[in-house]
Formats: structure tokens, sequence, C-alpha cells
């Protein structure tokens, strides 16, 4: 995959079963296809997105099974209008894929911010996600908000 409208890949892109679930679950998120990216993941996978308390979780635990997953996507990841994911660069070994990012979002209204995060995700056997954590920073993340 190295680019579609809104993933611009810019980093190694050899086969990998890790990096190729990050791919589909940037794509299924750009369409908006919630059952899609919910497929993607283990039945007791987590989602920290981002890794630690923030205002998308509270308590730090991360977003556990598919139930809690798809709460996430139901109160986060389905408010936003459009993402744009530029990944930067790759790393790729054992069961994980490490991925240099900078995703823009765009919200209802035109509203924009700019998350830069490294996200690590892990499969397993069967390529399936067990872990996605978003490593970010909120604070930094919100001093890029702009309105149109």
């Amino acid at each position: 995959m190295s680019e579609s409208p809104a993933i611009v890949w810019q980093a190694p892109d050899g086969d990998h079963p890790a990096r190729r679930a990050a791919q589909r679950s940037m794509a299924a998120a750009i369409a908006g296809r919630k059952e899609d990216w919910l497929a993607l993941f283990a039945p007791d996978a987590l989602v920290e997105d981002p890794v630690g308390p923030s205002m998308l979780d509270p308590t730090g635990k991360g977003h556990h099974g598919h139930d809690g997953i798809g709460k996430f996507w139901d109160d986060h990841v389905s408010t936003v209008r459009a993402f744009h994911f530029h990944v930067a660069d790759s790393f790729a070994n054992g069961p994980c894929c490490a991925n240099v990012t900078t995703i823009t979002t765009t919200l209802d209204g035109g509203t924009t911010m700019t998350i830069d995060c490294v996200i690590v995700y892990t499969v397993d056997d069967t390529g399936l996600i067990t872990s996605l954590r978003a490593h970010w920073e909120p604070d930094r993340a919100m001093a890029t908000l702009t309105t149109p």
C-alpha cells in the first residue's frame, strides 16, 4: 500500500502481518467501516489510544474486547469526518509493527487536529490485532486545533 487519498505511506513496506493489519486498520477508519475495523481485532484485544489516562480514557486502562473497542469507535472514531494518515517510518519485527505517523483529523464543521504519534500494533499467529497502542500527547494535539 503506497498511497491513497487519505494514506501517505513513506515508510518501509515489506510484507509483515502486523504492518498489513495496521494498514487495514487505517483503511477501515478512513472509510468509516466499524464492523470491518472490529473484525481486525482478536476477541480479547486491547486498544490504548492514547496510552495512559486522557480525555478519551480517563482511567488509562484502555478499551478491552470487541464491546469496549466498539464503544471507543462509537464515542471517538465515528466523530471524525475525515482522517489523513502520513506514515513516515515503520518498524516491523516479531509480532509487532511500530509506525511513526501523523494523523490529521477533520471534524464536522471543518475543525482539524494533528496528532503526531507512534502506533504499535501487535498481532497473534492468525494476524488479528491483540493490541493497538497509540503513543501521543493530548496537550500537543489539542494545541493544533484549527477552526475554519
